[in-house]
């Protein structure tokens, strides 16, 4: 890559100007087309700045993340042990950046994102990988169940929760009658215990992701049924009159409830 074409990439990526952003992507596409391994890596460092921007405060730049995202996703598996290497940035904003990269990349980030989790041992570093493995969207991803489980089974609440969500991506994932009889049957009695945990989140989760084994075939008839009934007990329809104190968890056993009709 010529330096001049390096600068001036850097030099609009850095812009506060949307349009400049947009220009500067579209530089990036040229360039990567020619660019050799050190090229590309300096241009995914330049990129990979714009997962740093707060869509919060600054909204007009979401496309511009998106785009940013999509084009990082595509820069080939080099990438892959590059962004896991970058999902331990500590800025919640960059980290979730990554993570629907890798998402976007999918089976291939599979097992070099089971590896980085083995190697971890800070709970809430563990979250972000299991995020990311949720984001992916490929059969494949049944591999991933054991250490989704072993997740949702943690004493750490963020862990916890970033698994319990996790179960039901999966689930939309994995192909009906694919889910390993074993690992199915613990993710459902992980799930159902989770519907006790104190925390309302974790809860509503649980309740979402059962729901989503239920749409998704991965539950039999009599599953169904208790499933079904677990869930007018939390909006209070059943003969108890006793629903679940948190909004976030009825509604969620409400859109649960109609997958198992």
């Amino acid at each position: 890559m010529q330096n001049g074409a390096h600068q001036e990439i850097a030099r609009l990526l850095a812009s506060k100007n949307p349009d400049d952003l947009r220009v500067g992507l579209d530089l990036v596409k040229e360039e990567l087309a020619r660019a050799d391994s050190k090229d590309a890596r300096a241009l995914f460092e330049i990129v990979s700045a714009i997962f740093y921007i707060d869509a919060l405060d600054n909204p007009q730049f979401l496309p511009i993340i998106e785009e940013a995202i999509n084009l990082v996703a595509g820069f080939g598996d080099w990438v892959i042990p590059v962004l896991i290497e970058n999902l331990d940035t500590g800025d919640l904003k960059a980290q979730l950046a990554i993570a629907q990269a890798l998402g976007m990349i999918g089976a291939d980030a599979i097992d070099p994102l089971i590896a980085q989790y083995r190697t971890l041992e800070d709970p809430s570093r563990r979250a972000f990988v299991v995020y990311a493995i949720g984001k992916i969207k490929s059969p494949q991803i049944a591999r991933a169940v054991p250490l989704a489980l072993e997740s949702a089974r943690s004493q750490d609440r963020e862990l916890r929760d970033t698994a319990t969500r996790a179960i039901g991506k999966l689930a939309e994932s994995i192909e009906p009658g694919k889910w390993p009889q074993p690992a199915r049957d613990q993710c459902v009695n992980v799930l159902t215990a989770s519907l006790a945990d104190t925390n309302s989140g974790i809860r509503a989760k649980a309740i979402r992701s059962l729901g989503k084994m239920a749409k998704f075939e991965h539950l039999h008839d009599a599953e169904k049924k208790k499933l079904e009934t677990v869930c007018l007990r939390l909006l209070g329809k059943d003969e108890h009159f006793e629903w679940d104190r948190a909004y976030i968890v009825r509604k969620e056993a409400e859109l649960a409830l109609s997958s198992c009709r």
